[in-house]
This record gives C-alpha cells, sequence and structure tokens, in this order.
C-alpha cells in the first residue's frame, strides 16, 4: 500500500460547520470523479499498528483538472478527536492519502441521471457535475436533489440549474419535501440514480425507489461490495 504524504495549500469554510481542505496533489497520486480515499493525520502510522482513530474514509471533491485535492466534511462543535484535530490543522500542515477509490463515477449510457444526496454528501457529486458540465456525451441529463436542514447549501457556485445543458440543482430543507420530490424523480424508470448519505438515508431512499419500480441495478452507492451487499444482499449470490 503505497502512502502519499502531501499538504494543506488552503482551507475553505465553506458554511459554519463545513471546510474543504485543498491538498496538493503528491506525485503519482491519481483520481476519477467520485473517487473517495483515506485521509490520515499525523501519527497514524507511528505504533506497531496503525491508529485507525486518526484515519478516515473521505470523498474527494475536486476533479483532476482542478489542480488540488479537496476534501470537504462537516466538523461540528462537539465532535470526534479525528475531527477535532482536523479542524485545528492549518495550511502548510502534512496530511496523509492512501487507498484512492472510486464507486460512483459518471455512467456515460444515454440515460437520465439523478444525484440523491443528504447535507455534505453533495461533495461526492461535485466532480460528476463538473464532469458533465465540461463533457455531456452519451449523458441525457443530470437532476440533482439534496436536502440539508441547515439550509446552508454548499457549492452553490457549481450545483445551480443550467436548463441549457440540461442540468437540474434542486435543495430542500424538510425531509417530507425531500421523499416526495425524489419519489417523483423515481417515476423515470430507465434513469441512473446515484445516493450519498448515511447508512440510514441510503436504505430510505432506496425504499422510496424500490416502491416506484427502479431495480437495484439502475442504484449506485459510494460502497465496495461487502457494503454494497448490505443494501442489496440479493446481489451477493448474483
Amino acid at each position: 500500500m503505497k502512502i502519499y504524504w502531501t499538504k494543506i495549500n488552503q482551507i475553505i469554510d465553506e458554511t459554519p460547520e463545513v471546510k474543504t481542505y485543498m491538498l496538493d496533489c503528491p506525485e503519482g497520486f491519481t483520481w476519477e470523479e467520485g473517487s473517495h480515499t483515506h485521509l490520515a493525520l499525523k501519527g497514524f502510522n507511528a505504533g506497531e499498528k496503525p491508529n485507525k482513530g486518526l484515519v478516515r474514509h473521505m470523498s474527494i471533491s475536486t476533479l483532476p483538472s482542478e489542480g488540488t485535492i479537496g476534501i470537504t466534511t462537516r466538523i461540528r462543535e462537539l465532535c470526534s478527536e479525528y475531527k477535532s484535530i482536523l479542524r485545528n490543522l492549518k495550511a502548510g500542515d502534512e496530511v496523509a492519502l492512501f487507498k484512492t477509490h472510486s464507486n460512483v463515477p459518471l455512467k456515460r449510457e444515454n440515460k437520465n441521471i439523478y444525484l440523491l444526496s443528504a447535507g455534505v454528501g453533495l461533495a461526492t457529486f461535485r466532480p460528476l457535475v463538473l464532469d458533465y458540465l465540461d463533457r455531456a456525451d452519451n449523458v441525457n441529463q443530470i437532476h440533482s436533489l439534496n436536502i440539508d436542514t441547515s439550509k446552508n447549501f454548499l457549492f452553490t457556485d457549481v450545483f445551480e440549474s443550467a436548463p441549457d445543458k440540461n442540468f437540474t440543482a434542486q435543495f430542500v430543507s424538510r425531509r417530507e419535501d425531500y421523499y416526495e420530490e425524489a419519489s417523483k424523480l423515481a417515476s423515470d424508470h430507465d434513469g441512473i440514480f446515484y445516493i450519498v448519505g448515511s447508512d440510514e438515508f441510503i436504505s430510505q431512499n432506496i425504499e422510496v425507489l424500490n416502491a416506484q419500480g427502479i431495480k437495484p441495478e439502475q442504484i449506485m452507492l459510494d460502497k465496495r461490495e461487502k457494503g454494497r451487499a448490505l443494501f442489496f444482499p440479493a446481489e451477493l449470490s448474483v
């Protein structure tokens, strides 16, 4: 396993509780849209065994073409030791990256794509949208639906409806409104549905989609096979 040590070059306060850490791109480090990585803090590998408390699985919110690795995360006032350390880091401090992979690349199958997310989960979808807006080949349209009860919506400069590009960005702050809208989107029985959020959020969305006849193969989750099997156990026997 290769570990890439790199430096924070900028920290952006997206909202009162959400920060984006912009990291220098280490030589040889590559990724694609929809990627996640493991972000480790100094000292995580200092002992005989790695300190898992200093490592978190994070989505990369930027594209390689932007020249920086963006890690966007919510840090509440009461938070874990990991988030507390992260909150106090500054530009110039070092972090480590390893095990980078994409479970949710942009599918170009001449279909409509629906991005369903909660809160900071939108960070996973930012690169997909940028990739689509730059090159719409073999994608009919994209509709993003995000719920954030704080009403501090993220990346509104990117998630702005562009009818000329067949892109719709929709934000809601109430659960009832969200699931009503998600159910409407699921009336497209040929669409591809991406879901990013907590496990509870994912389960509730799958329930809504299933009720409208959407099949598991139309649903994309930011999970490896074992994680995905928790939501679609039948796929294990295929």
